[in-house]
């Protein structure tokens, strides 16, 4: 089985066997409240995860019969045989992936075009806040706190909290929500990131606002950063770190 469709499976083998884990105690009398307590919250919890991802990977609710997901459920939980083949399964995989794909290139380049006409716009907009400086690579960044420490080089390391947003205020990454700052080399991240990370000192606060070409450009990062997005980072430069050094095998 090819990684890609291997993966596909699994992500939907797990969610099916949640789902129908959650229809049956849905429909269990006497389970007084559903979200009542850690087991059901924390449930809940990895539920919705697993639907964000499907939805995220292309996997729309009306690719899946959750009647015969259940069923498939019922019949091997009680150890009786598929009532299907395996080459039947792996046909229908394979076909359901396809349509998800198909589903997925059409948002990327719906949301391409979208962000080419919205990214350029809300640049332009920011050009004109108090405050807002532009370098000439067309990164932009305006200066919330100032620090007094070093500045890091290319081949450092740095410890930083940050949060990304894109131009519709979307929310998808921060260090913040997970409660701890993130460790990573100047030059191993985007270009925009290196290139303001070298003028910032230990201390200083910026927004950022980075063009595509300073980002993700063309490709975007799916299925959150979409083609051509704009980017908009708030760091926090907390401190430098020497860089890592390879170890020696028997280190």
């Amino acid at each position: 089985m090819p990684a890609t469709l291997f993966r596909f499976v699994l992500t939907v083998t797990v969610c099916v066997v949640w789902c129908g884990v959650l229809e049956v105690r849905a429909q269990d009398a006497a389970l007084p409240t559903p979200l009542d307590g850690p087991q059901a919250q924390a449930s809940y919890g990895i539920g919705m995860q697993f639907a964000k991802n499907l939805v995220q990977g292309g996997l729309d609710g009306d690719l899946l019969d959750l009647q015969a997901l259940l069923l498939g459920i019922q019949d091997g939980t009680a150890g009786q045989d598929p009532k299907i083949t395996q080459e039947q399964f792996r046909s229908a995989m394979m076909q359901v992936q396809q349509i998800a794909q198909q589903r997925m290139q059409q948002k990327m380049q719906a949301l391409a075009e979208r962000n080419k006409r919205d990214g350029p716009k809300f640049i332009e907009m920011y050009k004109g806040l108090d405050g807002v400086q532009e370098l000439p690579s067309g990164l932009l960044y305006k200066v919330v706190k100032s620090g007094s420490g070093p500045s890091p080089k290319a081949t450092d390391q740095v410890k930083t909290h940050y949060r990304g947003r894109l131009v519709d205020k979307t929310e998808f990454d921060s260090s913040y929500e997970r409660g701890q700052p993130a460790v990573f080399p100047v030059n191993g991240v985007i270009a925009g990131w290196t290139e303001a990370l070298q003028k910032m000192k230990v201390g200083d606060k910026w927004q950022l606002v980075i063009p595509p070409e300073l980002a993700y450009g063309e490709n975007g990062s799916p299925p959150v950063i979409g083609p051509n997005a704009v980017l908009i980072f708030d760091i926090e430069l907390l401190e430098i770190m020497p860089p890592q050094t390879p170890q020696l095998l028997g280190d």
